[in-house]
């Protein structure tokens, strides 16, 4: 089944995100699929992408994010550094970073040009669900005990 969806900035196109291991990248005018795009070894949990619609970013239960070429379908990246299944995804609006939200208690902030992760926030408890203001300077997230978190990205680069 069909766990996210993300649309591009110019509403022509939408990624999905499905429990059999794939994204699939959609013509919303049309309502046909262009793309499969393959690469997870399992669930694909949430999808974002990013404000020029030309990447997204995929979490899944195999413990990664991964960013992805919309044009080509080819990934680009594998982000890695989670303990257990990544739930959520977001882009910031820039394009340049991602913060994601995992089974394993964390938020993190990664650097999409090189993959790499740049800061981590624990919890107490499972994240389930991440999102960053416009402004690209508040990350709120949910976790499984029903808290909600705001964070500051001010001073990080």
């Amino acid at each position: 089944y069909v766990t996210a969806v993300s649309v591009t900035s110019d509403g022509k196109q939408a990624v999905s995100a499905s429990h059999d291991n794939t994204l699939k990248l959609w013509d919303l005018a049309t309502g046909q699929e262009l793309l499969t795009l393959r690469g997870h070894n399992s669930y694909v949990t949430a999808v974002s992408v990013t404000s020029d619609g030309k990447q997204a970013v995929s979490a899944s239960h195999d413990n990664t994010l991964k960013l992805w070429d919309l044009a080509t379908g080819q990934e680009l990246l594998t982000l890695r550094g989670n303990n257990s299944y990544v739930t959520a995804v977001s882009v910031i609006s820039d394009g340049k970073q991602a913060v994601s939200a995992s089974h394993d208690n964390t938020l993190k902030l990664w650097n999409l040009a090189t993959g790499k992760e740049i800061a981590t926030f624990t919890g107490d408890s499972p994240m389930y669900s991440c999102a960053v203001s416009p402004d690209a300077l508040t990350i709120v997230a949910g976790d499984s005990s029903g808290r909600i978190h705001f964070l500051r990205l001010e001073g990080i680069p």
